[in-house]
């Protein structure tokens, strides 16, 4: 037992450490005191020795492709350097063709949307040193064709193919129109909810293209003010379907460059308001996979279809009661067998089907969740995988032979382990992390996970980090409902069980998604740690509908979002005001987009729990939100219209006691700003008292300039005044 006096100079010591450490400011969150070193557009070689990055040189102000072997790390040469290019000061982006002789580099982009951009783009001749643009106005998406000769790009609405020896470009499509026809690249909708741009593929012999047509012309258009620093305002246009609302008209078509002829496969199945979220060559350059789906989102289709000989053959078939996921995992073997993953069984997990369809093998199996493929070696017959079977908010790197044998685990650290492994799958490098540390990249054996190199470790980080009262992120289960949620709590650093602070709660909640994860942090992460030293307690839970706990608690939310979601959090919050620690009095919520709206309905349907709440960029009615998303999992409001209304807050406003800050971005081209103005007036006609910010033409992320610092500093004011301590002791 420690003498009294010991024990108070142990006490006295911690103080002063803990007093003589530094506060976290607003400004050091956003300025680059806390960034971390990664690694660029990485790209293996085809060698399987070597790979690139994309570097940045601060005093030079130039960008470079640099070349490194695998088993040194060493710097092998430089590929190519905007430092030698007097028409590039810098690019931000770079595509090698597949022999590597040439690559494409990405300068002056121009964002559209969330993916899709327009740019210049230029082909650089490696053995040459000769640069060449591609086109002289600004493009997307282009590609370089197998064989290295062409780059096939779209332009205002239609597919271009440019000749790099003879220097010409053809034109292949003609009747592309904004806001009416789009061809080869995706249309809003796709874009922002199967995560894809470009929708034309090069086949290995490279004279074909596939591509798809989207005919927009019956899609309702959505209008947006842009108000600038003109006399007058312009406005955006552009085609949005919201739930319930016309889709645009897809079709699969196939370009011949020999024959100069557009054609189509005829399919054996009759589809109606449907949708085609993938298309892929298969093995064999005569034969195209094309994933058709039904609006309900609940069947997905694989499709084999050969332009030459006008065959089409239906291999696949995945249904669900509530919705099937899109991926990128579909992979076909030299056989033309595929691999593929579904959660026919529960759970998301990798199958093996021949090229007929028929299931060969089931490869993964357990009650866990496959979260990343990352390939197939051929001549090992083994594929690599992350999966969370060590604890749904850890990640770990596997590999699994093709008939299921042999499992290995390749990362041995708890935490976040994701791979990029060589062209010839004799390397990996591992990025790790978790809460307690930074990025780290090693250079990893793939048949053992045998560390053979250290990379980056971002040590600097750390050292810097000791220095601030930075709290440690406490994860746990919660019981709520009858279901065991994954927590974290971050506690100030000075933490005292004996006195009461107020609680923040923070999360997302959307279908599939997670916030309670064993990684490093991000912005939002320091953010509360500042809240955190300023005195709040700040939680996060995972409710039901979140992701990596098997389908059933991800889809039992399926046809009413947010009803489930919203009683969890509610519950999560009684039950952690039951602390004594926690200050019942002063339990607040806050998030973003879908986190917006279940702050927003917590306040409401929760009045007797939380005292405030923050909603940014909400979603307030799914009546106004797109199609794809919306109904994935809601259907329709004509066939769900309780769904839609009875979790809508602008519906019941009268329930609001508690104080309110609502946020929005103006420029919000995904979760309009019509989500916010229509909350305000519910409102205002139910007579109550909030407090509200429309950030002028900022998107859904509300940044640029000063405008995130702006916000944040609104936010932790708001904080301070309805939420914080207040005790006069």
């Amino acid at each position: 037992m420690k003498s009294p006096f010991i024990y108070l100079l142990t006490c006295l010591f911690i103080l002063t450490a803990s007093a003589q450490k530094k506060s976290i400011s607003l400004d050091q969150i956003w300025d680059g005191s806390f960034r971390t070193q990664g690694m660029t557009a990485l790209h293996s070689m085809n060698n399987g020795q070597q790979y690139s990055v994309l570097n940045f040189d601060r005093s030079s102000r130039s960008t470079s492709i640099d070349l490194y072997d695998y088993k040194t790390l060493s710097k092998v040469k430089t590929i190519a350097t905007s430092q030698t290019m007097d028409a590039i000061p810098y690019f931000t982006n770079y595509t090698f063709s597949d022999d590597e002789r040439q690559v494409i580099l990405e300068t002056e982009i121009e964002p559209i949307f969330r993916y899709s951009a327009l740019g210049l783009y230029y082909v650089y001749n490696i053995a040459s040193e000769s640069l060449e643009k591609i086109s002289e106005d600004k493009i997307q998406e282009p590609s370089f064709s197998p064989d290295g000769t062409k780059v096939a790009y779209g332009r205002k609405n239609n597919l271009f193919i440019k000749d790099l020896s003879s220097g010409t470009t053809k034109q292949i499509t003609f009747d592309g129109e904004k806001n009416k026809i789009i061809n080869g690249i995706t249309d809003w909708v796709y874009e922002e909810e199967f995560a894809f741009v470009r929708a034309f593929e090069w086949n290995a012999s490279s004279n074909k293209i596939a591509f798809i047509r989207f005919d927009e012309t019956e899609v309702p258009e959505f209008s947006m003010d842009i108000y600038g620093t003109e006399l007058y305002q312009t406005q955006e246009v552009f085609k949005y379907p919201k739930a319930g609302e016309t889709n645009a008209d897809v079709s699969l078509h196939f370009y011949d460059l020999s024959s100069d002829n557009i054609s189509s496969v005829p399919l054996t199945k009759d589809y109606n308001d449907f949708y085609i979220p993938r298309i892929k060559w298969t093995k064999n350059p005569d034969v195209l996979s094309a994933q058709y789906m039904n609006r309900h989102q609940n069947n997905l289709d694989l499709w084999l279809l050969n332009p030459a000989t006008n065959q089409a053959n239906l291999v696949l078939t995945d249904t669900d009661a509530a919705y099937v996921d899109v991926t990128d995992n579909l992979t076909f073997l030299e056989d033309n067998s595929f691999i593929w993953t579904s959660e026919k069984d529960g759970f998301n997990h990798i199958y093996h089907y021949t090229k007929d369809g028929k299931l060969k093998n089931q490869i993964t199996k357990g009650n866990w969740e496959v979260t990343a493929y990352y390939g197939y070696n051929e001549t090992a017959k083994t594929i690599y995988y992350q999966s969370v079977e060590n604890g749904s908010i850890n990640r770990d790197v596997y590999s699994i032979r093709l008939n299921g044998k042999n499992k290995k685990r390749l990362s041995l650290e708890e935490g976040t382990n994701a791979a990029e492994f060589s062209a010839d799958f004799t390397y990996f490098i591992k990025t790790f992390s978790n809460a307690s540390t930074p990025p780290k990249f090693t250079l990893n054996d793939s048949k053992s996970g045998r560390l053979i190199k250290n990379i980056k470790d971002n040590s600097a980080l750390l050292e810097t980090l000791e220095t601030f009262n930075y709290s440690t992120k406490e994860f746990s289960t919660i019981s709520v409902n009858g279901n065991d949620l994954n927590m974290w709590m971050l506690k100030p650093a000075n933490f005292d069980p004996s006195k009461i602070y107020p609680l923040l709660m923070f999360q997302y909640s959307g279908p599939g998604s997670q916030q309670v994860a064993n990684t490093w942090s991000s912005s939002r992460d320091y953010w509360h740690q500042y809240l955190a030293q300023q005195g709040y307690i700040v939680a996060c839970v995972d409710g039901r509908g979140t992701g990596y706990k098997g389908a059933d608690f991800k889809k039992v939310t399926y046809l009413n979002l947010v009803k489930y979601e919203t009683e969890d959090q509610i519950q999560a919050a009684k039950q952690l005001s039951d602390l004594p620690f926690i200050d019942k009095s002063r339990i607040g919520i806050w998030g973003w987009s879908y986190g917006g709206h279940m702050s927003t309905n917590c306040l409401l349907k929760g009045n007797d729990v939380f005292k405030m709440a923050i909603a940014v960029a909400p979603v307030t009615s799914w009546r106004f939100y797109d199609t794809i998303y919306t109904e994935r999992f809601m259907r329709t409001p004509q066939e769900n219209p309780n769904g839609y209304d009875d979790n809508s807050p602008f519906n019941y406003p009268e329930l609001l006691k508690g104080d309110y800050l609502l946020v929005h971005g103006s420029g919000d081209d995904n979760v309009h700003v019509q989500h916010t103005m229509r909350m305000v007036e519910a409102l205002i006609q139910a007579d109550k008292q909030f407090d509200w910010a429309i950030y002028p033409d900022k998107n859904h992320g509300i940044y640029g300039g000063n405008t995130t610092m702006h916000l944040y500093t609104k936010m932790t004011n708001f904080l301070n005044d309805k939420l914080g301590d207040k005790r006069t002791n």
